[in-house]
């Protein structure tokens, strides 16, 4: 089969005006960014307000493996196979990160022949959302640093400045480092680092904000570091937020693009999924369900992770109602959760895949308590077997979740047609009771205890003397009613990568935690979560190169 770039390639794209009429969008609701990509401007979001909501469906999947599930593929295969059956859809995802794309992951615009295009543009630079986070992001650690140089009138701590300097690529090099050196005219000599421009707080705001008043408001709280005396400095008192703001007008709004199939597709926001919210921007969201009758969507990593900050994040702050969630789930990856390795997953082993359909059971329960319905997406490969696919879908059957093969990697659109007839069923049947895992009022310790044992399966969670005092001065400073953001490895249902399928009777250990005022929850940290990644020993940059006329190669 041609790689994913030689079959982005292939495709002519309609002008993306094309595109935006399918949606009701006019021409001069439209920003240009070339011929086939645009941003959404605020004057379509206001005229779209009062319109109708469309259905909205997550795309999930069980925890990730080495052999891959196809989460972002079958999401944007879905939409395909939606328009496929004369249904309005609209997909709305998040845009890649260039670390991964540049390191050993690949990027985000699926595969195959359920892709998003231009993958090249979408993959690389796309329309700029991540260089002006960068830029915001680094902006406010230099008012940080000068005003300490400056005389330091807030009192701040330099040994306590939380906020750190963001980069969209993965560098080790610069996880640790001293800021300052040089002498008295190169500011305050202080240890600092780096993580990737995901993992940004500023990030994680662009994509919980509704408004350019909403996002200003949002970045003033952003708490960047302590005074001498413990009290919080945010960057309102720095007078940041404002030129904040300004750096990313433009960024806040919604990028459309199309897939191979053109079928309109929101691609907007990509905050890290572990110590942020992994989903893409609630203003895409909102946007895509004033636009269409169906809105797909996804959110990262598994249902422990990606569903659950979705449902109990973005959804609670937002006020969306999801109607149903499809889960995806591979021959392959069962079987690696059943105890074979990378190297056999090939091999037909039904006795392997039968001890691994644990994991996929206790996915399916997560969903179903959140109240909406759960549809299996049996993502099919050439060497899955018939007997293999016959123990998912009894294993389907047993827990009460509807189920689907999907082909759109190979077959597109019509791959995906048997899912895109059972989802509409199933939404027309079926009436979602959508409601979070865990209230408002709550203490961060109950929340946590509720995630732990109702989402991952858990029976308790400790705490290192680290963590208890960093969340007595967040309830302290008043921000027990916020969400949490649980942080932890996405291998795992545990906090333990090594723990396949069903893990039973472990406990979480919190290591520490810390407030995204500005974002609007609390993260608390399970162990190491690395922020920075860094490059393996042969990058996928090194076969990425570019021919005289423009053509990118290598691009996976």
């Amino acid at each position: 089969m041609k790689s994913d770039i030689q079959i982005a390639q292939e495709k002519q794209p309609l002008h993306i005006k094309k595109i935006a009429e399918k949606l009701g969008i006019k021409e001069e609701e439209l920003i240009y960014y070339g011929h086939n990509k645009a941003k959404l401007s605020e004057a379509l979001t206001k005229r779209v307000q009062n319109n109708p909501e469309g259905k909205l469906v997550l795309v999930t999947a069980i925890n990730p493996t080495p052999a891959g599930e196809g989460k972002t593929t079958t999401t944007v295969g879905l939409g395909q196979a939606m328009a496929k059956i004369g249904k309005k859809a609209v997909i709305a995802l998040r845009e890649p990160s260039m670390g991964p794309v540049m390191g050993v992951k690949g990027g985000a615009a699926g595969g195959g022949y359920a892709q998003v295009i231009p993958m090249e543009d979408i993959n690389l630079h796309f329309t700029g959302d991540m260089h002006a986070i960068t830029a915001a992001n680094n902006l406010l650690c230099a008012m940080v640093d000068n005003h300490i140089m400056r005389g330091n009138k807030l009192g701040i701590d330099p040994t306590r400045i939380v906020f750190r300097r963001v980069l969209d690529m993965n560098d080790r090099a610069l996880r640790k480092i001293v800021v300052g050196l040089g002498g008295k005219l190169n500011g305050i000599p202080r240890e600092d680092g780096f993580t990737i421009t995901v993992a940004s707080e500023v990030m994680a705001i662009l994509c919980l904000s509704e408004s350019l008043s909403d996002l200003k408001e949002r970045l003033g709280r952003i708490v960047v570091g302590y005074t001498y005396d413990g009290a919080e400095v945010k960057a309102s008192d720095i007078e940041a937020e404002g030129a904040m703001a300004t750096l990313l007008k433009d960024a806040l709004r919604p990028n459309l693009v199309q897939t191979l199939e053109e079928t309109p597709c929101l691609m907007h926001g990509g905050p890290f999924a572990n110590i942020a919210h992994g989903c893409n921007s609630v203003l895409a969201t909102k946007t895509a369900l004033r636009l269409a009758d169906y809105v797909i969507t996804e959110a990262g990593f598994g249902a422990d992770l990606g569903a659950e900050k979705f449902f109990d994040i973005k959804c609670r702050t937002a006020g969306l109602k999801p109607e149903a969630v499809v889960l995806v789930a591979t021959v392959r990856a069962l079987k690696y959760n059943g105890g074979v390795p990378k190297t056999e997953l090939t091999a037909e082993n039904t006795e392997a895949l039968s001890a691994g359909l644990c994991n996929l059971e206790k996915h399916i329960e997560i969903l179903k308590q959140y109240g909406v319905s759960v549809i299996v997406a049996i993502n099919r490969f050439q060497t899955d077997s018939d007997q293999e696919l016959a123990l998912i879908a009894k294993c389907c059957e047993k827990k009460g979740a509807e189920f689907a093969l999907s082909e759109v990697f190979a077959k597109g659109g019509e791959g995906g047609i048997e899912l895109a007839k059972k989802l509409v069923d199933t939404l027309e049947h079926n009436k979602a009771s959508f409601k979070p895992v865990y209230e408002d009022s709550l203490s961060l310790y109950e929340k946590i205890q509720a995630v732990v044992t109702k989402v991952y399966g858990g029976t308790g969670v400790t705490y290192s003397a680290e963590a208890k005092k960093a969340l007595a001065q967040i309830e302290a400073s008043g921000y027990s009613h916020l969400p949490v953001c649980m942080a932890k490895t996405q291998y795992s249902l545990s906090d333990n990568p090594t723990l396949l399928g069903r893990p039973e009777g472990f406990t979480v250990h919190v290591s520490d935690a810390r407030v995204y005022a500005g974002a609007g929850f609390v993260t608390i940290y399970c162990g190491n979560i690395m922020t920075m990644p860094g490059l393996p020993e042969k990058p996928a940059a090194v076969s990425i190169s570019v021919d005289d006329d423009g053509t990118v190669h290598g691009l996976f």
